[in-house]
């Protein structure tokens, strides 16, 4: 088999799902996640660390070599590979083997806060089980196409924050709490989430009145991103979306009757 016929099979057997070799790829890829993850949080245990130290040390280094050839497969059939390395899912690939192999490298008593550091980066190999997931990928392009209205949200309210939080300072005053602007926008955001905390509260009148429309706001305002998002994901519903991923930029959720890619305007095709 020559160079170019064995990349086309490893990315049919790596990027498409519905071939028999890729269900078999996916599957165990899924099971080495869930093993991860699952020794990352049996270390943090002291009685277990002790008992099966070797074990687990084991089947970390098992579980890191086969994200290691994965990652490094996806790069050597891949087009464009800065594409995906500086992509999502690079990253992530990426920091799911990093900490394993820089842990290395950090030996002795004073490098122990570093080393759990790393150890706990590895949970976010969890992240990678968001290919598996087709909602998980709806919601990202929903959150994608809502990204600048969500933007333009955020900036209101910490607008709203800002200006109740300094109104707030000259109501109030340091004699109830609120000393500076920043603790007094710190109060405004946690009555605005309705968090309500209980540390800073207002003793004037006016400063509960304020407060009270403040937390009444608060409920309105949590559902615009709720509308926002939720009216992205109605219209990602209406298109039919294929497994096929681009073999120059590993974009995914083309529509069935997609030819070139929504990204980087390459044909769907790894012989194109």
């Amino acid at each position: 088999m020559d160079k170019q016929k064995l990349k086309r099979k490893l990315h049919e057997i790596i990027f498409e799902a519905e071939t028999f070799y890729g269900k078999v790829f996916d599957i165990t890829l899924l099971i080495a996640i869930i093993t991860s993850v699952l020794i990352v949080m049996l270390d943090s245990v002291l009685e277990i660390r002790k008992e099966f130290k070797e074990i687990l040390i084991i089947i970390e280094w098992i579980v890191t070599i086969l994200f290691t050839i994965e990652f490094f497969i996806r790069i050597w059939i891949i087009k464009s590979p800065k594409n995906y390395i500086f992509s999502f899912f690079g990253f992530i690939d990426l920091i799911s083997i990093l900490p394993t192999y820089i842990q290395l490298f950090y030996i002795g008593t004073p490098s122990l806060l570093i080393i759990r550091s790393l150890r706990l980066l590895r949970i976010f190999r969890i992240l990678k089980l968001v290919r598996f997931i087709d909602e998980a990928m709806r919601l990202i392009e929903s959150l994608k196409a809502s990204f600048k209205k969500i933007v333009v949200f955020i900036l209101g309210v910490l607008t709203i924050a800002v200006i109740i939080g300094a109104l707030m300072y000259q109501i109030e005053g340091p004699e109830n709490g609120f000393t500076n602007i920043p603790k007094s926008v710190y109060w405004a955001i946690v009555t605005l989430t309705t968090v309500g905390y209980g540390d800073i509260y207002p003793h004037t009148v006016l400063g509960q009145i304020i407060a009270s429309i403040l937390m009444i706001l608060g409920y309105g305002i949590i559902a615009v991103p709720t509308g926002i998002v939720g009216a992205e994901i109605i219209k990602a519903d209406f298109k039919s979306v294929s497994t096929i991923t681009c073999p120059s930029c590993s974009t995914e959720g083309h529509e069935k009757a997609a030819l070139y890619c929504k990204k980087c305007g390459l044909k769907l095709s790894y012989d194109s």
